[in-house]
């Protein structure tokens, strides 16, 4: 399968002697836009990585450029989207929703990383709306490392399994929990509760983690 790219559908019509001939083309593919996807997060250490906005030609294999299910290129500012069966395939998309991360749903707890896509209004586009919305889409890569998963050291969301580091003024960030990352764990989130009063005796430290459940019990390493 290749990516689809811009293609134009061209219709010739020519009146001679009377006669009324029509020609059609459409070649194989559909009608794609330009829009522009940035990295948020990087994958180690709960780090973020800069957010500069990037061109990039989405390839569109369904209605919506990143549907759930569809897979990104590599890079480091700028994805595309391309074939999951292909080589240059890294990530697929387990969540996709409109809007901004701050103001829409949560990525799933094991998210790799999440890609924001820029608003754009070109001319046409595949689903003949000629608009790709604002939106993001939660990363899940296709082959490990996975620093999503529990002390897997990053990923945009802290769950239990994670361990932190204090990073300065009542601060904490993620680092893999066997020692791998740039700093050492120094506490590890064992449960998830409502309230701080709901953790067990032997939390040392309470981590915001959000959701239902948005304390986490830490316990010192």
């Amino acid at each position: 399968m290749r990516e689809r790219s811009g293609v134009g559908v061209v219709c010739g019509l020519l009146v001679l002697l009377g006669a009324l001939l029509t020609g059609c083309q459409s070649p194989a593919g559909g009608v794609a836009e330009d829009g522009r996807l940035t990295e948020q997060t990087s994958g180690r250490a709960g780090e973020r990585a800069p957010v500069s906005p990037a061109p990039t030609r989405p390839s569109g294999f369904g209605a919506v450029f990143l549907g759930v299910g569809e897979c990104s290129s590599f890079g480091t500012t700028s994805f595309t989207e391309v074939p999951c069966a292909g080589e240059r395939a890294a990530a697929r998309v387990a969540a996709r929703h409109d809007g901004t991360v701050r103001d829409g749903p949560r990525c799933p707890s094991t998210t790799d990383f999440v890609l924001h896509i820029s608003e754009q209004r070109p001319g046409s586009d595949e689903d003949g709306d000629g608009a790709v919305p604002r939106g993001y889409a939660c990363m899940r890569n296709l082959q490990p490392p996975h620093p999503g998963d529990p002390g897997g050291g990053g990923g945009p969301r802290t769950i239990v399994g994670d361990c932190v580091y204090g990073s300065g003024d009542g601060q904490v960030r993620e680092t893999a929990c066997d020692g791998t990352g740039r700093r050492d764990p120094q506490y590890k989130v064992i449960e998830a509760v409502a309230e701080r009063a709901d953790c067990p005796g032997s939390t040392a430290l309470y981590v915001r983690l959000g959701g239902k459940r948005p304390v986490g019990c830490a316990r010192p390493l």
